[in-house]
């Protein structure tokens, strides 16, 4: 595979990833998402950042909802990205919001919602590796969020996955942001230094 053009190369990864990540019992998916959501709120990086961008999980997503409805009740401010192609906006949520279908059939804040710059990013992913390099859909939506956030403050970024998801090297390009954190079931891995979130 390594004789592919790196564009072949990452399609082909994420095929494979959907393929993992989709084929996990349902019932291990809700239990991996509690002790994902319970290994994240001991993060001292996480605890300090306020607002917390996150995402609503579509297909066989790593669900953040425990996550985010324990960060609100902590007294955190939570954030749902909202599709404005090519670019991801961050709007306020609570639990119980009405959310409306954005792009890509996401649910998403309404346009009433107040716009936020989060100082964290919760980052959904189909594959990893231990340096940070993260494969997603390919539409780049988090890459330029992350980039645009760090023009104005820095910003922690903490992908969340299954275990089963770490592949030994994920392809970087230019554009690529490596994140600086994954939760997974089973640990944390502490990808790089971590940046303070203000």
């Amino acid at each position: 595979m390594a004789s592919l053009p790196l564009s072949e190369r990452k399609e082909r990864l994420r095929r494979e990833a959907f393929a993992v990540r989709d084929g996990l019992d349902e019932a291990f998916r809700r239990e991996a998402d509690r002790r994902i959501a319970g290994r994240a709120l001991t993060l001292d990086s996480l605890k300090s950042a306020n607002p917390v961008g996150a995402y609503w999980p579509i297909r066989s997503e790593v669900d953040p909802r425990p996550l985010m409805e324990a960060l609100v009740a902590r007294g955190q401010d939570v954030a749902l990205s909202q599709v404005v192609h090519p670019h991801l906006s961050f709007r306020l949520w609570r639990p119980g919001d009405v959310l409306v279908k954005g792009g890509f059939g996401v649910q998403e804040p309404g346009p009433d919602a107040p716009e936020v710059f989060p100082a964290a990013l919760l980052v959904p992913l189909l594959a990893f590796d231990r340096r940070g390099g993260r494969i997603g859909y390919g539409k780049g939506h988090f890459d330029r969020a992350i980039a645009a956030l760090e023009g104005r403050h820095p910003i922690l970024t903490v992908g969340l996955a299954y275990a089963v998801q770490e592949i030994g090297e994920v392809p970087v390009e230019p554009h690529d942001r490596l994140l600086d954190i994954v939760v997974t079931e089973n640990e944390i891995v502490r990808t790089q230094p971590v940046r303070a979130a203000t």
